[in-house]
């Protein structure tokens, strides 16, 4: 009779075991009556909790212990009980801001702004399925920067949509592997690396015009092979569709084509790639700004991105034709509590002023580090600096950017708060003003 019993509270306790040890109330109130051994029972509870670990999984076990407890998986991860290597994996994330934003022209006939403003800077459901050991799909549904100033509530979109395939080649290892449909292009470090990994919410000015200059938020529908040889040399090769008329600006105002009344009539595919590298020992595992005080890396790398013509009718109707290259540069590092990136970007295709289509070259850098401080409860002050020339050639096109503030590592990645200060210069070509923004932020990250 015993024997017979074990296979059913087996299961009635699939979901309840905690630990090793007899922690369960009805797996005592069975040894105590004689129904079960403690043997039995301990054997019971143990392999219920293996059982669990292997279908769904929610805590990152290597996670440091913050203040609130250890970070978890992006998403929860479900498995099936009779494939293990199919499974669903959902998730959300959530950042708010609460800010001041300030606009002071040096013009005097300007009026200047000062608001105050609560908004959703992303939100989203995360969704991901299994099809077999190689084969999987990721995507997302958004509604970023929602009652953002005068936006209102905004649209939900779809963000990454692409499906992996993951070393199909066992002899190759991880040195080969696909993206097909909506995958990030590796266009810059800060824009590859997901939104919940990085150190401040807003992106560099100029990494956001590079996720936008060879391909449509960097992931417009494409083809990718990518891979790795030891965590040391990195890889990635891809093309696909380009560049979108709504995020095609120039660099004066900074308006795009379709709202000045324009238009992109062809386009060819974008192409290109990017490579980096890392010493050894020093390998880098995971495309992420936040390590919590945890291991070391370094990194350099360099990406050429090409869209070979782009042919557009200007607000005056008039047709052009030009092509577009985009070359990056990367540095990041971190020991220990300390993480500093950089990067340098060079645009070649940029249209100066809709009203005059004369073509040329834009730069600019940033730099960011942050200095995580375990020992007074994971608090983290970070800083960053950019500068860039949204035209390169006569007359002041530069915008320069300082960022500076704290995050709380609550629960790692999972739960964060911060406060930051932000000053953007804008030159007397692109505006002659400061923007000064005083945020507080947070994230809801599973």
């Amino acid at each position: 009779m015993k024997r017979a019993l074990i296979p059913l509270f087996s299961f009635c306790l699939f979901v309840s075991a905690k630990a090793d040890s007899l922690e369960n109330p009805l797996l005592k109130k069975l040894v105590e009556k004689g129904v079960l051994t403690e043997e039995e029972a301990v054997k019971i509870e143990k392999s219920s909790s293996e059982k669990l670990k292997k279908h769904a999984t929610a805590i990152n076990q290597s996670s440091p212990d913050f203040p609130l407890g250890k970070e978890t998986h992006p998403n929860i991860r479900i498995r099936a009980f009779d494939k293990m290597d199919m499974y669903v994996k959902l998730g959300i994330r959530l950042q708010s801001t609460f800010e001041n934003y300030k606009v002071d022209y040096n013009d005097p006939t300007k009026n200047d702004v000062n608001l105050w403003d609560a908004y959703l800077r992303r939100m989203r459901l995360e969704v991901g399925v299994g099809f077999s050991k190689h084969v999987s799909f990721t995507m997302d549904i958004r509604n970023d920067k929602s009652n953002y100033q005068d936006k209102g509530e905004g649209h939900f979109n779809v963000g990454d949509a692409y499906l992996k395939i993951k070393k199909p080649f066992n002899s190759l290892g991880s040195l080969v592997n696909f993206k097909f449909y909506r995958g990030k292009i590796d266009v810059s470090r800060t824009e590859t690396v997901k939104s919940a990994w990085v150190v401040h919410y807003d992106r560099p000015h100029v990494a956001d015009e590079a996720a936008q200059f060879i391909s449509h938020n960097r992931r417009a529908t494409n083809a990718q092979i990518y891979g790795n040889w030891k965590h040391i040399i990195h890889y990635e090769l891809a093309f696909g569709d380009a560049v979108y008329s709504g995020k095609f600006k120039d660099a004066t105002e900074y308006k795009d084509l379709k709202s000045k009344g324009g238009e992109i009539k062809e386009q060819d595919y974008f192409y290109g790639g990017k490579i980096f590298i890392s010493p050894p020992g020093w390998e880098e595992k995971k495309r992420t700004e936040t390590y919590f005080g945890k291991g070391k890396h370094f990194e350099v790398g360099v990406g050429y991105w090409v869209v070979p013509k782009i042919k557009y009718k200007d607000p005056s109707n008039n047709t052009y034709e030009i092509d577009r290259t985009l070359i990056n540069y990367e540095l990041s590092g971190h020991y220990k509590g300390l993480f500093i990136q950089a990067e340098y970007f060079d645009f070649d295709g940029v249209v100066k002023d809709w009203t005059t289509n004369e073509i040329g070259k834009s730069k600019g850098w940033y730099i960011t580090g942050e200095y995580v401080i375990p020992e007074l409860y994971y608090v983290a002050p970070f800083i960053r600096y950019e500068k860039w020339d949204r035209w390169d050639g006569e007359g002041d096109y530069t915008l320069k950017s300082t960022v500076a503030g704290i995050n709380w590592y609550l629960r790692g990645n999972t739960t964060k708060v911060g406060v930051a200060y932000q000053v953007d210069d804008y030159g007397a070509d692109i505006g002659d003003k400061k923007i000064k923004r005083l945020k507080f932020l947070s994230q809801w990250f599973f």
